[in-house]
């Protein structure tokens, strides 16, 4: 589809002048910036950079069930069920990270990926971006799931329209995991996915 005419850059954009670093880990790296707002307005602006490429993965088997994994998550303090996700280094395939995930949070593997999506992730004070693949033609993997360390994971199979009134309903809270539940079930609405794929999603 082509780009709307009304999807363009409006006026001046923020200007980064001296950059203050605050702190860094392997992860992400803050930083203070003494910033010209497009307004002309002087602002300070704090920035939370990421050092890795979010990937989002949903796994669609050919019976029309997905894959979502359960684990507690530190920032909400609370126990969340996602869609297997991850990272991967930015100068890397992202498809290469997604396969890597994939495997190591299910156990699974795909014979055929297809990106549907890429989204910009809290953008008014991080610069973390993802790519969603939809995976199909799952099949088990050689070495079963390998989470990190620090990931105790469990799993459950439901049928996708399941997974997908649980993020309607507000049950999964996780924004990757509502966008891409989305994003596939209006591309399988409309035609744009294989059309056995569809029938299984919308079944």
């Amino acid at each position: 589809m082509r780009k709307p005419a009304w999807l363009r850059s409006h006026g001046a954009p923020w200007v980064r002048g001296a950059a203050t670093p605050v702190f860094e880990n392997p992860w992400i790296a803050v930083t203070t910036y003494a910033a010209t707002a497009p307004t002309g307005a002087a602002a300070t602006y704090g920035l939370v950079g990421f050092k890795n490429l979010a990937v989002a993965l949903l796994p669609v088997f050919e019976d029309g069930t997905t894959v979502l994994v359960g684990q507690h998550r530190f920032p909400a303090g609370d126990y969340s069920w996602e869609i297997p996700e991850g990272g991967g280094p930015l100068d890397r395939d992202p498809l290469e990270s997604a396969r890597r995930e994939l495997a190591e949070e299910t156990g699974l593997q795909a014979t055929e990926w297809r990106e549907i999506l890429r989204v910009q992730l809290s953008n008014s004070v991080t610069d973390e971006r993802a790519v969603g693949y939809l995976a199909t033609g799952l099949l088990a993997a050689a070495d079963g799931a390998r989470p990190d360390d620090t990931e105790a994971l469990e799993q459950v199979r439901v049928p996708f329209r399941e997974a997908l009134a649980a993020a309607v309903d507000g049950h999964l809270q996780d924004a990757l995991t509502v966008a891409m539940l989305l994003k596939a079930f209006y591309m399988a609405q409309q035609g744009l996915l294989a059309p056995a794929v569809s029938r299984a999603m919308l079944a």
